[in-house]
Formats: structure tokens, C-alpha cells, sequence
């Protein structure tokens, strides 16, 4: 499939190819509970893919390189930067996904690009309790988005409704796959839900190293000749 000039491919580069905008009439409609949404809760079922569900890990350059070392991204050990702060990482530590199973042994993906601990970690990841000083001394450019499918994070995979260290963060794993991320598309609550690998994720199965400008570009290239892709509105913050 022909690539633009970010190396994305071309239906997916929103800045080469923007979606025109179609001013459609406004029209009052009694509601329906075929098309309603309750609660961030989009109740138009869309059938889930989940070899093509993308989903992204985001992790600062530095520890990019020994990610590349050891063949895989792990869940439990001790970054170059870390981002998180202790409390963050007890909290994960002490949430159960089930008896004996912690959401801190599994690698944490997000659903969308546009995910809301992404958003705050990229406009200076201001909660001290979350984010660790290192997180708060980096920019948006120091991160790289490590993209892959559901399907390629392999048995054990669960996907949450919402930050998977919270009390009443609902969990989907097995033959509910599809049908938690099917609720969840096309909606609000996407951006605060995560996926969530169970034991390392072999780099092969990395699709794509997302970044922000040309330099990182050049400098992850020199670790992996997986695709690496220019993508700046990854690295933007949200607007509205």
C-alpha cells in the first residue's frame, strides 16, 4: 500500500489526507434506543476485528533501546525513565484483574492515540502522585508510540473500561474481547480504557514505532528496522 511522506500508510495520515468535513442539515429526531448513548456508553454495535484492533504502548526513547535488547516489552521491570511514581505502581501492583493476578504483571497498552494518560503526560504530566519527575521533565517528542493488534498480544490478553488500577474498572479477557471493545467504540470511554498483554510482548510484534519529528525518526532507526513512522498529531495535544 503506497505511504505518504510521514511513511504512514495513506488512508491513515489524517495531516496528508484530511477527512472533509460535511455540514449535514439539523434535523430533531424523537430519541432511539438503537442509536442512544447512556453514560459515554455507545449502544450501535460495531463487529470488532481483533487482528486489526490497533493499540498503542507508549514509552520515553531512552528506554527504547534496551526494550530492542531484551527482545521484548516486559511487564515489572525497572525502565530507564520510569514514569510512574511508587504510589502509581502500588496501586497497579494491588489491583487484581483476578485472585492471585495483578494488573502490574501485564504490559499496558492504550486503545486509542488520543488516550487520556497520554494527553496528560504529553501537556506536562502535572499530577505529582501519578507521574514521576522524570515524566514531568520530558516533552511530548521524548516519547515513541509502539504499535501493534490485540490479536498479537496473545492469550491472556484483558481489555479494560477505564484506568485498570481503579476500583470500578470493569474487565474484559477470552471470548468478551470483542464484545467490551465493541461497547467501547466510538466513544468517550475509549480514551481512558487500556489492553493489557499478559507476560512480554515480543518486539516482533510491533507494527509500527510512532514518532514525533524527523530527528527521533533517524535516531530510532539506528535500533530497529522495524517501520518507523512521522506522525506528529499523536504528539499534539487534544483540542476542545
Amino acid at each position: 500500500m503506497p505511504e505518504c511522506i510521514h511513511g504512514l500508510e495513506v488512508p491513515l495520515c489524517d495531516a496528508c489526507y484530511p477527512k472533509a468535513v460535511v455540514e449535514k442539515p439539523k434535523v430533531t429526531r424523537p430519541s432511539s434506543p438503537r442509536s442512544a448513548r447512556v453514560a459515554g456508553v455507545n449502544t450501535t454495535r460495531k463487529a470488532i476485528n481483533l487482528s486489526q484492533q490497533r493499540v498503542y504502548h507508549i514509552t520515553h526513547i531512552d528506554n527504547l533501546e534496551s526494550i530492542l535488547d531484551a527482545g521484548a516489552i516486559s511487564a515489572g521491570v525497572t525502565p530507564n525513565v520510569d514514569l510512574s511514581t511508587p504510589l502509581t505502581r502500588e496501586l497497579r501492583q494491588t489491583a487484581e484483574i483476578s485472585p492471585g493476578e495483578s494488573v502490574a504483571d501485564h504490559v499496558p497498552f492504550y486503545l486509542v492515540p488520543t488516550a487520556s494518560l497520554w494527553e496528560d503526560l504529553r501537556t506536562g504530566a502535572a499530577d505529582e502522585t501519578r507521574w514521576s519527575a522524570q515524566a514531568r521533565a520530558s516533552t511530548a517528542s521524548d516519547f515513541v508510540f509502539l504499535v501493534t493488534t490485540v490479536a498479537a498480544l496473545g492469550e491472556g490478553a484483558v481489555i479494560t473500561d477505564g484506568d485498570a488500577a481503579a476500583t470500578l474498572t470493569r474487565f474484559a479477557s477470552g471470548d468478551q474481547l470483542g464484545r467490551m471493545l465493541e461497547r467501547l467504540h466510538d466513544t468517550d470511554t475509549a480514551a481512558g480504557a487500556e489492553a493489557l498483554a499478559k507476560g512480554p510482548v515480543p518486539f516482533d510484534a510491533i507494527q509500527l514505532v510512532g514518532v514525533a519529528n524527523d530527528r527521533v525518526r533517524d535516531r530510532v532507526r539506528g535500533f530497529t528496522a522495524t517501520k518507523v513512522a512521522v506522525y506528529p498529531p499523536w504528539f499534539q495535544p487534544v483540542e476542545g
